[in-house]
């Protein structure tokens, strides 16, 4: 078969598997019970990976060079990224969650490359100049493995926060291992355990609960309690079910792993694209927008781990963070490319 048709034909192929695979794992998290769909949605990833695997290696052989040169190929390589990422994610959390979230995001990302890039911009071209080193399998290859671990990773604190409905629920049980759950009232909540609290008599301003004297007509004074108006408050949020405490510490649990594993390959990756500019133009850092906006992606992710670790913060505050980082990840893979010109620009739209 030709490389071209094979290519062709392995596009169109991951598009349909990823269409598939978000079904599957849509349906059996609608419907848990069912039978034969959790590892279904595994091996249908599985699959996926494997053609776009297929498909950027008949690219090189066809090539010659490493199949990062265009926005049609590092689109591929990304979603490649993004469902090794799943897997190993999968694997090692036990979890059919994350294909709810990451299988939607890497078929929209094939779906674009398949059927809304123009026909040239899918073919290969020979190389220009700057890109002719072998720092661009080093530099470029980790950069994006590490935008797809990170958009992973981010995408698991933006389900957190749908799940935990954005309330400030304060895990305990993802990096310390204590598995409880604090809430705004600061009072410690454990999956399965319901919390109930007996209702407290009105209080005056002066934080004292006032009793009258009264005497009955026999010489013994009775203390009656008056109660005092209550005061205006605001309703509380509606409580999570364990379930959802459960499913939140999931989440917030592989989030967090998952971006631990991506900012070591940015770092890296920014390391490389430091040292391949001092060879290609002289220069370690000039301030390209591109490299400005990694700079800005790494400074994003470092905040996540370093309040995470070295501060403690839990649940929500660091969910913001990380799904802030998944814009500020776009930003840098496409929208500078998009917004401006730069000496990352050529080979994708100017």
């Amino acid at each position: 078969m030709n490389l071209v048709v094979l290519q062709n034909w392995l596009d169109n192929a991951s598009f349909a598997v990823l269409f598939l695979t978000m079904l599957v794992y849509w349906v059996g998290a609608a419907f848990p019970n069912l039978p034969g769909f959790a590892p279904l949605g595994t091996a249908f990833m599985a699959i996926a990976n494997l053609s776009i695997a297929t498909l950027l290696g008949a690219r090189w052989i066809e090539a010659g060079y490493f199949p990062l040169s265009n926005l049609y190929e590092s689109l591929f390589f990304l979603t490649w990224g993004i469902t090794a990422v799943h897997l190993i994610a999968e694997n090692s959390s036990r979890s059919r969650l994350v294909g709810v979230v990451t299988a939607p995001v890497a078929m929209g990302i094939v779906a674009f490359a398949t059927l809304t890039l123009p026909s040239e911009m899918q073919v290969s071209e020979p190389l220009v100049p700057a890109l002719k080193s072998n720092w661009l399998m080093m530099h470029v290859s980790v950069m994006m493995l590490s935008y797809s671990a990170l958009m992973v990773g981010a995408l698991m604190a933006i389900a957190f926060l749908i799940v935990t409905r954005g309330q400030n629920i304060q895990l305990q049980g993802s990096s310390v291992g204590t598995g409880g759950y604090r809430s705004n009232g600061y009072k410690l909540r454990k999956a399965g355990e319901l919390i109930t609290q007996l209702p407290t008599p009105a209080i005056e301003n002066n934080g004292f609960a006032r009793y009258e004297s009264n005497n009955n007509g026999n010489g013994t004074a009775v203390l009656n309690l008056i109660t005092a108006p209550e005061s205006k408050t605001v309703p509380s949020a509606e409580p999570l079910s364990p379930q959802r405490l459960s499913l939140a510490e999931t989440l917030d649990n592989i989030s967090y792993r998952i971006i631990g594993l991506g900012f070591p390959l940015l770092t890296i990756g920014i390391i490389a694209g430091a040292v391949w500019a001092n060879e290609a133009w002289g220069s370690y850092w000039s301030w390209d927008p591109k490299e400005t906006w990694a700079l800005i992606t790494w400074l994003v992710f470092a905040a996540y781990l370093h309040t995470r670790i070295t501060r403690g913060w839990q649940g929500r505050s660091p969910a913001i963070l990380a799904a802030t980082g998944f814009v500020v990840v776009w930003i840098c893979y496409l929208g500078v490319n998009l917004l401006g010109k730069g000496l990352h620009s050529y080979g994708w739209f100017f």
